[in-house]
């Protein structure tokens, strides 16, 4: 068991570093690495999914790729476009918007900087990660959709499903949910008040590949894989996820290997061509060594972790009684 510390590219979500851990288990290596701001409840699902990835292993792939967007974070338009050019061959990119501390101007900016970079047939598609209430994302969305020459969808423009379903209503872009599903009491509220066209997934977040697949099945909405920012260890179980849906409409967010600054295996999930193999993936002793995080990290994940499996076996025990 290993806990890596990872330095990011660009600022990604307030993250200037990406932690975790990982382990190797009967059938393969599982990734911890909840956020911060998760509590030891919103983490147990982490848990679970890593423990499926190390000891129970995904199901039947139904593609041996998929393809995915390249993610641009709040960067300034030349940074933006420099992202998407150096994209590896993604024709869809995913832009960041409504950062705190920024201006809509500067979104517009990124936008329409990403938009000449990625060409008139590429696809663009923004995250607000619910930055604004519904009268700011009306306004947002339209200014942004005009920006891009049309967006592809909008991801998580207001914190709640109430908002998301009275802007659905009133805008003609697309809406996508993220933090309505992932981060819900009930991610099926999303889908009984209509408040979005697309589900965003997240393996992570959501318990693993098969409760994924059981929401996706029961959501009846066309389906996005993400990433949490992991690193290709994790990655991979979300790659297993899209390639194990009975369909893919869109690309999916798994690119995001390209934003941190080393990864723990000597061959990290990238994009060839825009798109992701469906494999296995193993960290190299040499990157793992790299990768270590201090002592003082090492305990902090340590604690985090014996206190979220606590947790995860009083209410496995809670259930059974």
């Amino acid at each position: 068991m290993l806990t890596y510390s990872v330095p990011l590219r660009a600022r990604f979500r307030g993250l200037t570093f990406r932690e975790g851990m990982v382990w190797r288990g009967a059938v393969g290596w599982g990734e911890f690495a909840p956020f911060a701001d998760y509590t030891e409840a919103e983490a147990v699902p982490w848990l679970r999914a890593a423990v499926e990835a190390a000891d129970v292993g995904w199901p039947q792939s139904v593609r041996d790729s998929v393809p995915v967007n390249c993610t641009v974070p709040a960067v300034d338009p030349d940074a933006a476009q420099e992202l998407v050019r150096a994209g590896h061959g993604c024709r869809t990119a995913k832009v960041k918007v409504g950062e705190p501390g920024q201006s809509l101007d500067e979104d517009i900016a990124r936008v329409e900087a990403v938009r000449d970079a990625i060409g008139p047939a590429g696809h663009v598609r923004v995250d607000a990660n619910g930055a604004w209430d519904v009268d700011q994302a009306i306004r947002a969305v339209r200014m942004l959709d005009r920006a891009a020459g049309g967006l592809e969808y909008v991801e998580q423009p207001c914190a709640s499903v109430e908002e998301l379903a009275e802007l659905r209503r009133r805008i003609d872009v697309p809406v996508a949910a993220d933090e309505s599903i992932r981060r819900a009491p009930d991610p099926y509220r999303v889908r009984e008040l209509d408040a979005a066209d697309v589900a965003v997934l997240k393996v992570a977040p959501l318990g693993g590949v098969r409760a994924c697949l059981e929401i996706a099945e029961r959501i009846g909405l066309p389906v996005v894989v993400s990433s949490a920012l992991e690193t290709s260890v994790g990655l991979a179980a979300g790659v297993a996820l899209a390639a194990a849906l009975p369909e893919r409409p869109y690309a999916c967010g798994l690119g995001t290997a390209t934003l941190l600054s080393r990864d723990l295996t000597a061959e990290p999930l990238l994009p060839v061509d825009g798109s992701l193999p469906v494999r296995a993936v193993s960290p190299s002793p040499a990157e793992l060594d790299a990768a270590r995080a201090d002592p003082e990290t090492q305990r902090r994940w340590e604690r985090r972790l014996a206190a979220v499996r606590a947790l995860a076996e009083r209410t496995r025990q809670d259930r059974s009684t």
